[in-house]
């Protein structure tokens, strides 16, 4: 069956959310384990916070280029609700671990970073499903022409 614009920007939203709360989920166990550098839950929680502004971004249709860089994706969030880019401005200390500490040589991230990176990726989480609350409640929007 084909989908209606609509429908495929809400299907577009849950994609990114779902792969979002995955990588949070990997964050969170990752930062469980006893380990020398926890990179790998930071990394996780970066991507996390990454894919929830991008669910938000889908949903008001505003076009993002491929950048794993918080901030810019925060402004672009910003434009249909300024308070995205208040209230989440401490959320840009995620962005080094999508970029710079994903090869060799980089830093090492301590178990104190990488816990307050994933509190950072889950106020990203709890900040976009507040703002999406009242688009994704209702469900998939019915295909035009159908009886609700």
């Amino acid at each position: 069956m084909r989908r209606n614009h609509e429908q495929v920007v809400w299907d577009f939203v849950q994609e990114w959310m779902h792969k979002a709360e995955s990588d949070l989920r990997a964050a969170e166990h990752l930062l469980n384990l006893e380990q020398e550098d926890y990179f790998a839950a930071a990394f996780h929680a970066q991507q996390a916070g990454e894919k929830f502004l991008k669910a938000f971004l889908v949903r008001h249709q505003i076009f993002f280029g491929k950048t794993h860089d918080i901030r810019e994706l925060l402004e672009l969030a910003g434009k249909p609700d300024p308070s995205m880019r208040r209230e989440l401005a401490s959320a840009e200390m995620l962005t080094p671990f999508g970029v710079e500490f994903r090869y060799p040589g980089g830093q090492v991230a301590d178990a104190k970073t990488a816990q307050q990176a994933v509190a950072e990726a889950r106020r990203l989480r709890a900040k976009v499903l507040e703002h999406l609350e009242d688009y994704l409640k209702p469900g998939r929007p019915a295909p035009r022409g159908a009886s609700k």
